[in-house]
């Protein structure tokens, strides 16, 4: 066998790489590609805990060993940065949320005569595989998904797509229907009892004219440190709760000590309110729902944290303002945030803590800052989305 068969890493969307560039569906690092295509199991490959795997596009990565799954993390952030010839001081260890821990998710649903399919859409397709197990979710999420398929036997519409957004809170489960027609009396019943049978926090639709919120006992809230946020509908939360520790654990280390620090694309406040104590901080954020959340929370707590509703990606910080800080903090779209970080290259904030959803756009704002003056001092990976190719990441930048 010769060593070009060997599988060597996996590549960002999953497949197996030999040491001579072939993408291998389904393979792992240790495992042989035959002469005749078949693949010759190694040593890192696990039993997929899922019957619905290789059909669901919710995972991609179950067949990976623990061990193996970790260095594809690591590797992808690794990877990225090489891309740009970014070096790091350190990259620490990967970081993997443990299964049943996933506590929002974005699902659809069809109804077609009196079946409903309920579940995540099928690898690069818009098929939906109707979801009788998940070992990604939170079990008191996923003992939602058999009640909510009954209740959308009654009230979605015939063929045509149903999103259901659902999300655990402080007080319970949220659930969110869009595309849904709940007209008339028995449907305003069938969901009030649903909502109330299930004890959720919310329960809200949208008919296509807007969200509604049809059932909410108490304010719904998310905790960051000791600082309740009533948080608007599937407002961004981080996908665990072991992720978010991971990333504000990270946080806290890279601004260090800094009396004054800016949030910036701080959403409802995961990172400001969560390293607040003993500090002034700055907060800004586009969404004006999420910053409204964030201010009234703050204020509540009387916590020294001052917000605006602005969008950095048109109106980015500029150095005069920036300076003013001992670090700032970076947690961006998916896309990054080009602008701002050009901005802060031109700045003198000592301290910059990014958190990223993608280690491409990340790499490539790390060589921005890097060309203006930063080193890269760490980067922590973190896979919030178990057996899936998405990576996350917190990485650290001093002048």
């Amino acid at each position: 066998m010769s060593e070009a068969a060997l599988i060597e890493r996996i590549a960002a969307r999953g497949d197996g790489v030999t040491a001579d560039g072939r993408h291998v569906a389904g393979g792992v690092p240790g495992d042989r590609l035959a002469a005749d295509g078949t693949l010759v199991p190694g040593p890192n490959r696990a039993e997929p805990p899922c019957r619905h795997f290789g059909k669901c596009g919710g995972c991609q990565l179950q067949h990976v060993a623990e061990g193996a799954l970790a260095e594809f993390v690591q590797g992808r952030v690794v990877g990225a940065l090489e891309g740009q010839q970014v070096a790091a001081g350190e990259v620490l260890p990967a970081l993997l949320s443990p299964p049943q821990s996933r506590r929002r998710a974005a699902l659809t649903a069809l109804r077609t005569g009196k079946q409903v399919a309920l579940g995540f859409n099928a690898a690069q397709s818009n098929q939906i595989v109707d979801m009788r197990m998940c070992p990604l979710l939170l079990p008191e999420l996923f003992a939602l998904i058999a009640p909510i398929r009954g209740l959308l036997g009654a009230i979605a519409p015939q063929r045509r797509p149903v999103k259901v957004k659902l999300q655990m809170l402080d007080q319970g489960a949220e659930v969110v229907l869009e595309g849904v027609r709940a007209e008339g009396l028995d449907a305003a019943m069938a969901l009030q009892d649903f909502a109330g049978e299930h004890a959720l926090a919310r329960l809200a639709i949208d008919q296509g004219e807007g969200l509604e919120t049809l059932w909410q006992p108490a304010p719904p809230t998310a905790r960051f440190g000791e600082i309740a946020v009533e948080v608007p509908p599937f407002a961004f939360l981080q996908a665990t709760a072991t992720g978010q520790v991971a990333l504000v654990d990270a946080v806290r280390d890279a601004i260090g000590d800094a009396a004054a620090v800016a949030d910036l694309f701080a959403g409802v406040g995961t990172f400001a309110l969560s390293v607040q104590a003993g500090r002034k901080v700055y907060a800004a954020e586009g969404a004006r729902d999420a910053v409204a959340a964030l201010t009234a929370a703050a204020n509540r707590a009387r916590a020294l944290v001052a917000t605006e509703h602005r969008d950095l990606f048109r109106r980015p910080l500029i150095p005069a303002e920036l300076n003013r800080f001992g670090a700032v903090i970076l947690d961006p779209p998916r896309a990054g945030a080009e602008e701002q970080v050009k901005q802060i290259a031109g700045s003198s904030v000592p301290a910059v803590a990014y958190v990223s959803c993608n280690p491409a756009s990340f790499a490539r704002d790390a060589k921005l800052l890097v060309d203006g003056g930063y080193r890269l001092d760490w980067v922590k990976p973190v896979g919030q989305f178990r057996w899936s190719t998405h990576v996350e990441l917190a990485g650290r930048f001093s002048r």
